[in-house]
């Protein structure tokens, strides 16, 4: 497959819709991705790896290139600040098996952007160009660039990044709408994700607090993007892909799923961590999965305590499986459940 059709086939609406997963570390596993794409995720890319190959072969970094049985095409974020690693790093990806290597410089994460890797590089225009140059140069598939505004705020430098990508061939930018001095806060600026978009001609895919199906419909009609990324909103709430898929198709809203389908997920999500991860990573990692699936539920956080205290997968599971028995509400959905529970507090 040549590296064009690659790119031309990910933005074909007739084959799959502009709805894509956001890398996120320590979320976007291959259990997340896959789940995603049930829902009708368009496109997911993976956790971001290190280019550093002393650690390339650590426990973490060989789960974050585990893509055995993923749906193509398989799309390998790696992140770093020395032109010729981030290289060697895109070449050992596409011999893993990745057929777009993604380049990071978004990530805000301190422990990253304190070695000058994420978002950290904006700061060095000279450097951001030779990393495009070096790695584009360096594999035979499509280059793309996850990245940020700028650096600093009043100091957005995304347009003159924008633009040397597209000189250096990255095929295409995802871009979060803030600076890394946002981090996560305040909120994204889809101005200057649409001047983008209007000053390159590669595809944009506009990423940041894209939390509903009507935000997914602005955002797409204002920046005039491409594609959209959804990243936090879809912790805890794979299902958002098949909402903000119905509602760009048909301008109404699908009745959010049932407590039973929530329990059929999240028992599902935690048996494929239980086998990707193993007994002690497994019962850690679905930790933080499970409370997002369970935020603003009834009990829910008397119910969270309880389940960190399990340091096993099957009392773990067990644990899980009973809270959602005891909850008694199936039939109803999320939004049911989630409103009687602000009723009750209001009550209270």
């Amino acid at each position: 497959m040549s590296k064009n059709k690659v790119i031309t086939e990910l933005f074909d609406k007739s084959k799959r819709n502009q709805i894509w997963v956001a890398p996120m570390a320590g979320v976007t596993d291959r259990p997340f991705r896959t789940l995603c794409k049930y829902f009708g995720a368009g496109h997911a890319v993976s956790e971001m790896m290190t280019a550093d190959k002393t650690l390339r072969m650590s426990k973490k970094s060989l789960y974050r290139a585990n893509f055995d049985g993923e749906l193509a095409p398989i799309s390998a974020q790696i992140a770093g600040a020395d032109p010729l690693e981030l290289a060697e790093a895109a070449r050992y990806q596409v011999a893993n098996g990745a057929q777009i290597v993604d380049i990071n410089m978004g990530c805000p994460a301190k422990k990253v952007c304190n070695k000058l890797a994420g978002s950290a590089l904006l700061q060095d225009e000279d450097l951001v160009a030779r990393i495009l140059d070096t790695v584009v140069a360096a594999v035979d598939v499509p280059v793309t660039l996850k990245t940020r505004l700028g650096f600093k705020n009043g100091q957005e430098n995304i347009l003159r990044i924008a633009k040397r990508a597209e000189e250096a061939g990255i095929a295409a930018l995802a871009l979060h709408g803030r600076t890394r001095e946002d981090m996560y806060l305040n909120t994204a600026r889809y101005d200057l994700i649409k001047m983008v978009k209007q000053e390159i001609s590669i595809p944009l895919i506009a990423n940041g607090d894209i939390d509903s199906p009507e935000k997914a419909q602005y955002v797409l009609d204002y920046t005039g993007a491409d594609a959209i990324m959804i990243g936090r909103a879809a912790q805890g709430r794979p299902w958002i892909f098949r909402e903000i898929a119905h509602y760009l198709k048909t301008g109404e809203y699908l009745a959010a799923p049932d407590i039973a389908e929530v329990q059929t997920v999240l028992l599902g999500h935690l048996a494929e961590l239980y086998q990707f991860y193993g007994e002690y990573s497994g019962c850690r990692i679905a930790r933080k999965h499970i409370a997002w699936y369970t935020k603003g539920l009834r009990s829910s956080n008397e119910f969270r305590q309880n389940m960190y205290k399990e340091v096993s997968t099957a009392m773990q599971f067990k644990v899980v499986e009973d809270y959602f028995q005891q909850l008694q509400y199936y039939g109803k959905t999320m939004q049911d459940i989630q409103t009687e529970q602000v009723n009750l507090l209001e009550i209270h």
